[in-house]
Formats: C-alpha cells, sequence, structure tokens
C-alpha cells in the first residue's frame, strides 16, 4: 500500500535554500583561517544589555505564558505606531499596527489576506527566496519584475504596468532590498504606490532593512506622510529582528489600512493566535530608549558596506552590481565559470560562504548575494585574498 502523497503545491515548491549552502561551509578544511560567512543576514551582535534586562523580567512573569492578545501586546503596538509616525512624518495609530511572529510569517499572512490560489502578485526579480515560496505554497502565481543591473537594482514602474492582467492583485516591493540591497527611491515607491491606486492593487512594502538606510534620520518614502496615515491600498511590514539583534524571539509587524485590519485578524487568530509574548514586552518596554543604540548600529553597518566597496576594489575583476543596507549582489569573474560553482568552491576551499543568484528567482545564474553586514571590517578585509585562491 501506497503512502499518502504530499500536497502538490508544496511538492511543487523549491526547498529552502540556506542548509545547501551551509553544508558547502562545512566541507572547508581551515587552512586559510576561520570561515566567513557572509550567506544569511543575522545580526552579528548581541542584544543590548538593558533589552537582555527586560527579556529576563518578561520571561520571570508567569503571565508570559498564557495566551496574549491576537493583534499584538499594546506597549508594543503603541511603541510601534509611535516610531512608524516619527519616521515616515504622519499621526499613525497603534490600532494601525499589529505583531506576527517574524517577518516571513507576516509576508504569508498578507497574501493569505490579500489574494486566492490563481491570483497573480507581481514580485521584483531577483527576489527573496522565501517570498517566492510563500506564494508557491499558497497556490498564487509569481510574476518576475526583472530589475536590470544597469538600473541599480530598482524596479521600473513602466515594466511593472505591463506585466499586470485581471489576475493581478498585488505588487511587492522590497526595500532596502534582499538580496540586492538596493535602497529604491521614494519617487519610485511613490510611483509604484500611484499605479496600485490606479488599477485597484494593493502594494505590499516590505521593509525589514529599514533601520539600515545609509545616512541617519533618512525618511523612505513620503506615503504615509502624503495620506496622514497608512494608504487605503498599502501593507507595510517590518522585521524586529534585525534592528533588535533578536530573530530568534519571532517578531514582526504589519501596518495597513483598517479594512484590511479586520480580515487580517482572522488569519492572525487561526495561524499564530499570538506572537511569542515575552519580546514582544521586552521591545515595546525598551524601543524609545534603545534609539542611539540601534543608530550606532545602524551607522556601524553602513562602515561595513564601504568596507566591502573598498576591499572589493583590491578584487577588480568581481563587478558589484549594488551594495545597500545589508547586503551586496556581486559578480564573480566569468572564467571562474558558473556563480553556483564559484560559490560552492569559495565556500570549500577560501571558507568565504556567500548565496548563488540561482536562489533569487530566473536570470540571476550569473551574480552572488554577499550580506557584508555579518563580518567587521578587518574580516571583510580577507576577501580579496580568498577570491584569489579560486584563480589558482
Amino acid at each position: 500500500m501506497s503512502a499518502p502523497a504530499v500536497t502538490g503545491l508544496l511538492a511543487d515548491t523549491g526547498s529552502p535554500p540556506i542548509p545547501e549552502a551551509k553544508a558547502w561551509l562545512q566541507r572547508y578544511d581551515g587552512a586559510h583561517g576561520p570561515a566567513i560567512d557572509l550567506s544569511q543576514a543575522a545580526p552579528a551582535y548581541a542584544p543590548p544589555p538593558l533589552l537582555m534586562q527586560a527579556l529576563a523580567a518578561a520571561a520571570a512573569d508567569p503571565a508570559t505564558a498564557s495566551y496574549g492578545p491576537i493583534r499584538g501586546e499594546s506597549v508594543l503596538r503603541e511603541a510601534y505606531a509611535a516610531e512608524l509616525s516619527a519616521v515616515y512624518g504622519a499621526a499613525i495609530p497603534a490600532e494601525s499596527a499589529v505583531v506576527a511572529s517574524g517577518c516571513n510569517q507576516a509576508f504569508v499572512m498578507a497574501m493569505m489576506a490579500l489574494a486566492v490560489a490563481g491570483d497573480e502578485v507581481v514580485l521584483p526579480a531577483p527576489w527573496y527566496f522565501n517570498h517566492k515560496m510563500a506564494l508557491d505554497i499558497l497556490g498564487l502565481r509569481a510574476v518576475p519584475l526583472p530589475c536590470r543591473p544597469e538600473a541599480g537594482f530598482v524596479p521600473s514602474v513602466e515594466a511593472a504596468a505591463a506585466l499586470l492582467t485581471p489576475r493581478t492583485r498585488a505588487i511587492v516591493l522590497v526595500t532596502p532590498n534582499n538580496p540586492t540591497g538596493a535602497v529604491y527611491p521614494p519617487e519610485v515607491v511613490a510611483a509604484f504606490s500611484g499605479l496600485a491606486a490606479e488599477r485597484g492593487l494593493w502594494l505590499v512594502l516590505d521593509e525589514t532593512y529599514r533601520d539600515f538606510l545609509p545616512a541617519p534620520g533618512q525618511r523612505p518614502h513620503g506615503l504615509f506622510a502624503a495620506a496622514g496615515g497608512v494608504p487605503a491600498h498599502v501593507v507595510q511590514l517590518y522585521s524586529f529582528s534585525k534592528a533588535f539583534a533578536l530573530p530568534g524571539y519571532r517578531l514582526g509587524a504589519v501596518a495597513g489600512p483598517s479594512a484590511f485590519m479586520e480580515p487580517f485578524g482572522k488569519v492572525l487568530d487561526t495561524v499564530q493566535i499570538c506572537a511569542p509574548r515575552i519580546g514582544q514586552i521586552a521591545v515595546g518596554r525598551t524601543m524609545a530608549v534603545l534609539a542611539g543604540w540601534r543608530e550606532d548600529n545602524r551607522a556601524m553597518i553602513a562602515a561595513r558596506g564601504q568596507a566591502f566597496r573598498h576591499v572589493m576594489a583590491q578584487a577588480q575583476e568581481w563587478r558589484i552590481g549594488s551594495v545597500g543596507a545589508y547586503f551586496a549582489y556581486v559578480a564573480p569573474p566569468p572564467a571562474l565559470g558558473p556563480a553556483d560553482d564559484v560559490c560552492r568552491r569559495l565556500a570549500e576551499q577560501a571558507g568565504v560562504l556567500a548565496l548563488p543568484g540561482r536562489y533569487f528567482g530566473p536570470g540571476q545564474e550569473g551574480w552572488l548575494r554577499i550580506a557584508f553586514a555579518n563580518a567587521a571590517a578587518e574580516r571583510l578585509e580577507e576577501l580579496p585574498g580568498r577570491l584569489r585562491l579560486l584563480s589558482r
């Protein structure tokens, strides 16, 4: 008797790529120094002591072991709404924001609320692989919007308009971008918002890396200020993981208009019931007073981006397509062969782990994603010598 088959949608969905890449690095023998893992966007520093104390205090409270509010702890929603209002120059109430168990889950739940199987979602390519996986699992068709290296991997609103069909339900933007690091100019975000509003579509704006914009105090876009709040067609996603260095606590946020929040609450209750409470309470209590610590980290990551540009100038045959808030998108010399093979050999022979472009969608086979934010400047200085090992 044969076993029942896994659902066709899951069978046709790609596997998580990070474990495959990590396996390459395990074959490195350490001959050229400690491994340099530039594969995954994870903070390489610990949360600040104040936040650690708040986490411990919240964990010691027996009440946090019980269910919490479906839409999130009021202390975090209010703190996050206040930050949104300050960053975007608009009065955004706590009712416009809810807490999710990480930004990946926030994206899945948003798509569940906005579209049904068979609908289309425009997704800039290269894309974040978990976004594509989520759409595949839900039976939604990801429509690639090619982002050109000559345009700094910033998507074109004219190209997006040409892809729209009666089945299109949403356009997704990720800025600062994963995997390219590209920061979309405010006028580009505004143009996409105008297109979505004109065509009656949702604009899903993933701003996971907003805290790491290169310039201090930089306003990512003017959508909220222009609308006096979250526009009626916009859903914004955010992650606390990178800014507060606690990805293991799984905290993300969704901001949206009231017409979205009511049905979205049903998805929240069904999928997560409530996000983990300990992290919510701790971050909510410390968010305002950690502004200086977060700014120091932003400046540090920006400095690492500059250091990456500097050291890569010594590897002139390697071409930088884009460097942004957390990532660089780099093309290896054609003489080294396919980028996928270059990534594998770089890990196995030189102890440097990047991710091959094939993880990020069609037409990306010539690129590598490098999470430079994971390495201190002195480790980045080792890159040119390690890259040269492949030419031997």
